[in-house]
């Protein structure tokens, strides 16, 4: 897909490469970093999540915990891909499209109240995470001398205005396409490979804005509402129609998942378990083996990564998840072994906006922390260096996750004063249990 944010070893279109750390490593050999970036807006999660539906404790009435568990994979999908970069990683699980499948389904099921209180209570709780996010990435790039009005891609005026999409993601931010040295502690494309989320917080803005309506048009007429997407990107999404700038990005990721967002309203309303399940699956292979025959004839730079081929993007996403959706089950509680990550559930999806939001950052991040490694006396043989350099990608894999535990740390409790919940700073659900248990326990004394 092609879209104006990029993260890789230098300007690109953003579908060159979702998430990923570039960096040509230290004075003493640090390796330089393989761009582990797929060419795509930083689509693909997390991520990224439904900002208004934070997960509950364990249990709690309400909770589709299944749904929860997609939302978790899906993010977890979208770190390791930034990081290692594999293409095949967005056939095995679309996380994108499952993400906005998620928050479509949330959505319609929160439209039973009037739609501006709503579409209010949506932005309110995805405001504060960016705010708190744009602030750090602002800061940075403005202490390297960066200066919006004089930035030759944005130019004048318009770079400052392009600041308010920091702001309220109605477009594109602005950001330097390269800052920094490449022997510096910040890659010089950090800029890009930092703002790349925002791509997602943009788009499910207009989604959710754009709910009201589409819902009206569902109920109204089902098919016609849920298939259009895969017209429109058939438009927009091959080159037949061609919209220029962030306007054209904008309306092919509308149209990439907008599948997927109105098929999450018809989770919701329990359309599709109306279908016979063969006829569900059958259909939704047949989209999806369309998807991967078309990607088979218009490989991308980065060749079977679907973030740069829409038309394919969208049909795989679309019976991706009609098969999910079709076996969803209603779990109160995760079964059997999957009960052990349910801390770790309940975490990710209390916290989902902030691990998208930053997860990159992190990446990038792990790197001058591992390459203090080459600096420890035990390291200056050759033997160890190379060691060390073959295995560099597992280290920030290694890395990446208590990295985010800190970022969880750090900044996740602005989630919980963007939803008027009081601040948490592991909301994991243990302590709701424990106090549950405690009172019980009083209670029996009493």
């Amino acid at each position: 897909m092609t879209h104006g944010y990029t993260t890789g070893t230098g300007p690109g279109p953003e579908s060159a490469g979702p998430y990923g750390a570039a960096h040509a490593g230290d004075a003493n050999g640090a390796p330089g970093m393989q761009s582990a970036v797929p060419r795509q807006r930083t689509t693909e999660p997390a991520p990224v999540p439904d900002p208004a539906a934070p997960a509950a404790a364990p249990g709690k009435p309400g909770r589709d915990r299944y749904l929860d568990l997609l939302r978790s994979i899906a993010l977890v999908r979208v770190v390791v891909y930034h990081l290692f970069g594999w293409a095949w990683m967005t056939v095995l699980f679309p996380s994108m499209g499952v993400m906005f499948a998620l928050a479509g389904s949330l959505m319609a099921r929160s439209l039973k109240r009037p739609a501006a209180s709503v579409i209010r209570s949506r932005v309110r709780r995805l405001l504060p995470p960016m705010w708190a996010f744009g602030v750090v990435v602002l800061a940075l790039m403005f202490a390297q001398g960066w200066n919006p009005a004089k930035d030759p891609d944005h130019g004048d005026t318009w770079g400052l205005i392009g600041l308010f999409n920091y702001i309220v993601p109605i477009g594109a931010p602005p950001y330097p396409w390269q800052l920094g040295s490449a022997s510096g502690l910040l890659d010089e494309t950090w800029a890009v490979q930092a703002a790349g989320p925002l791509w997602y917080l943009r788009a499910y803005l207009w989604f959710v804005i754009a709910s009201p309506l589409l819902l009206w048009a569902f109920r109204r007429a089902p098919w016609p509402t849920l298939l259009a997407p895969l017209g429109l990107t058939a438009i927009v999404g091959t080159g037949l129609v061609t919209i220029p700038g962030e306007t054209g990005n904008a309306v092919t990721d509308f149209a990439v998942y907008g599948g997927c967002w109105v098929l999450g309203f018809a989770h919701n309303d329990g359309m599709l378990k109306k279908i016979p399940r063969y006829v569900s699956v059958s259909c939704a292979s047949l989209v999806m083996a369309f998807g991967l025959w078309w990607a088979s004839n218009h490989l991308g730079p980065d060749g079977w990564d679907l973030n740069d081929i829409p038309l394919a993007q969208a049909a795989w996403s679309f019976g991706f998840v009609v098969i999910l959706l079709q076996y969803s089950p209603s779990w109160q509680q995760l079964p059997g072994r999957l009960a052990q990550w349910d801390k770790l559930v309940t975490l990710s999806n209390n916290r989902a906006v902030t691990i998208y939001l930053w997860h990159n950052m992190l990446i990038m991040a792990t790197v001058p922390i591992i390459d203090l490694l080459y600096r420890l006396p035990f390291m200056q043989s050759e033997r160890a260096m190379g060691a060390l350099d073959s295995t560099y990608t597992l280290w920030m894999f290694a890395l990446i996750w208590p990295l985010i535990g800190l970022a969880v740390l750090a900044v996740g409790w602005v989630e919980d004063l963007a939803a008027k919940r009081s601040p948490r700073l592991w909301p994991n659900g243990a302590k709701r249990s424990a106090g549950k248990q405690s009172g019980s326990r009083a209670a029996h004394r009493g």
